[in-house]
């Protein structure tokens, strides 16, 4: 049932509102076509108690990338 995959991801994210954002972004970047949208997210919220969905994704690489390439843009 969806209620207890919100009360276990729940674990890992204590505030609703981070988990709901979090959720719909994954589930965005996941779904696949030709499949159903209530199974992305029953799986992204299965994956959310599993793991800590803050890191799972390297946080200081991609902003340092970022940053240099805007310098780049800036410099020509």
């Amino acid at each position: 049932m969806r209620s207890d995959l919100v009360f276990g991801a729940l674990s890992h994210v204590s505030n609703r509102y981070q988990l709901c954002q979090l959720a719909s972004k994954a589930t965005r970047k996941l779904h696949k076509p030709n499949t159903r949208l209530q199974d992305t997210t029953n799986e992204v919220l299965d994956r959310f108690h599993t793991a800590n969905p803050g890191t799972l994704a390297p946080i200081g690489e991609p902003a340092a990338q970022l940053a240099h390439a805007v310098e780049r843009r800036r410099a020509a």
